[in-house]
């Protein structure tokens, strides 16, 4: 499930860099959104991967938990305008299934 939610963050990152190529007006909320991917990344998927091969499932828990709270704080940035709604919603509830495995 680790591997998808890598899959998932690594999808959202290259929406996030089509719409800041094509010039949407939100480049902001995008920059701050691409910076919450990026720390899925880098920080939480490794995390929940080093606590799995420790054998630490409430760690992997936490790094999981923390990825879908990344992709909630990125759609709530929006104010219901989001055109990340599909990934942060596939981003947050991957998250949601494996932290609850």
């Amino acid at each position: 499930m680790v591997k998808v939610m890598k899959a998932k963050a690594n999808d959202g990152l290259n929406k996030i860099h089509q719409l800041q190529k094509s010039g949407n007006g939100a480049r902001k909320v995008l920059n701050s959104c691409g910076d919450k991917y990026r720390a899925i990344l880098v920080a939480d998927i490794p995390q929940a991967i080093e606590a799995l091969e420790k054998g630490d499932p409430k760690f992997a828990e936490d790094g999981a938990n923390d990825a879908a709270n990344e992709a909630t704080y990125c759609e709530n940035e929006f104010n219901g305008k989001s055109p990340l709604t599909k990934q942060n919603n596939a981003m947050h509830d991957v998250s949601a299934v494996t932290a609850a495995m």
